[in-house]
């Protein structure tokens, strides 16, 4: 007897009436109409069940901080570090683990089951990696949290930056982090992609890399990081993200970079709601808005996935966790509007942004674990116009939570009473 049948569902894919197949945490058979005995039957009424969602690029050791000590009120970058150069004085492991375990639980009712996590290395003190290795632990029976060392002041600029992210790797965290463009010099931060590879090669780590998260047009550090990834044989590990000096960059030079980047098997992850907020912070106008040019990666052949990056910190004052957040700004800025370009942003959110973290069983196929999201909405386009809610996440076939369907009950003169999806048909 199956632990759990799911009957009548619609897949991403397009494929509709699909029967998913549950037995021991696993998915077993993925069919049209099975009928079998389980020891529950959900009947998807025709709605989509997805893969869970993905965030491959997030800052968990920063997250619900808000407003400590003071706001962002430029609404920039570099304040963003100042305010969190004066933040982690006062930060204590409790307060982060709390703060960190309640974002979690955003997470969990928003679909969202697994996270990439950049956390700061530069303190000596490595109270944030504790923490956060310590959250690792803790949401492990529903999470797959994975830990990026990121030298946010710089491996090179800051007084022991090697070290402490050597021995952040020491304690246990997975991906080896660096953020090249904000070095003394290009020239320093070039070392730092080579330096920092180099480590990853030597320990067998990931790499992802904040990569010329700037407006200007000679932060070229990707550029660096691709050959660096081809060098020492690292195709397929490395990620470079927010890449947003690309916005501005002279069209000839994309054209020879674009093809390097994608021989290099480098990702490339960006942060819609993130990129467009920090970024041409000294235009006047017209003002540029910084995300990276996700459709011309895509076209070479790169994978492209999208990350929150922030909520409620001191670069981003919002945010709920919501990954469909997240695509559907994408697709918006990335002006992905045709049928296409949506379905393309929906996999920026689950199996692209999987690929990224090198997720092992993840998706909708026989063998695969039996985490998915069943979602109000018929199709990933719906999914993202109406940010759809999740009425049930299940993880690795167990019910982790579930929202009731949002509806509108409608009372009109001359129509009577009625109900309504909220924003869409019902």
């Amino acid at each position: 007897m199956l632990d759990l049948l799911i009957t009548n569902a619609t897949l991403p894919d397009g494929r509709t009436g699909m029967s998913v197949a549950v037995q021991d945490g696993r998915i077993a058979e993925v069919t049209p109409g099975l009928a079998a005995p389980a020891h529950e039957t959900l009947d998807a009424q025709g709605l989509l069940l997805a893969p869970h969602f993905v965030d491959p690029h997030f800052h968990m050791d920063a997250t619900l901080s808000y407003g400590q000590p003071r706001v962002n009120q430029s609404g920039t970058l570099l304040e963003g570090i100042a305010l969190w150069g004066e933040l982690k004085p006062l930060l204590t492991a409790d307060a982060l683990i709390e703060r960190a375990l309640a974002y979690c639980d955003w997470a969990v009712a928003k679909g969202l089951l697994a996270i990439r996590s950049h956390v700061d290395t530069s303190d000596p003190s490595l109270l944030a990696v504790d923490a956060l290795l310590e959250v690792k632990r803790q949401v492990a029976p529903y999470i797959d949290l994975q830990l990026v060392a990121f030298p946010q002041d710089g491996v090179l600029r800051s007084p022991g930056g090697v070290d402490n992210l050597t021995r952040a790797l020491d304690k246990g965290v997975d991906v080896v982090g660096g953020i090249p463009h904000f070095e003394r010099t290009m020239a320093d931060g070039a070392a730092s992609v080579k330096l920092l590879c180099e480590l990853a090669a030597e320990r067998g780590k990931l790499v992802d890399m904040h990569c010329d998260e700037s407006d200007d047009p000679l932060s070229r550090h990707i550029e660096t990081l691709a050959a660096e990834t081809l060098r020492l044989g690292l195709q397929g590990r490395v990620t470079g993200s927010h890449c947003t000096s690309m916005h501005s960059m002279d069209n000839y030079y994309v054209s020879k970079l674009l093809p390097l980047i994608a021989e290099s098997g480098v990702s490339v992850v960006s942060n819609p709601l993130i990129n467009i907020t920090l970024q041409g912070r000294h235009d006047s106008y017209p003002k540029r808005r910084g995300m990276t040019r996700v459709p011309e990666l895509l076209a070479a052949g790169v994978n492209v996935a999208f990350g929150h990056d922030c909520v409620m910190d001191p670069w981003y004052g919002m945010g709920s966790g919501d990954m469909l957040e997240v695509a559907h700004m994408g697709l918006h800025v990335a002006q992905m509007t045709g049928q296409a370009g949506i379905h393309q942003c929906f996999e920026a959110v689950t199996t692209r942004a999987a690929r990224v973290m090198h997720l092992d069983g993840y998706g909708l196929e026989a063998g695969c674990d039996a985490s998915f999201v069943l979602l109000q909405a018929r199709d990933p386009v719906e999914a993202i116009r109406l940010r759809a809610t999740r009425l049930k996440v299940f993880r690795k076939g167990r019910l982790l939570a579930e929202t009731p369907a949002a509806t509108a009950a409608l009372h009109l003169p001359g129509r009577g009473d009625r109900t309504r999806w909220m924003l869409g048909e019902h």
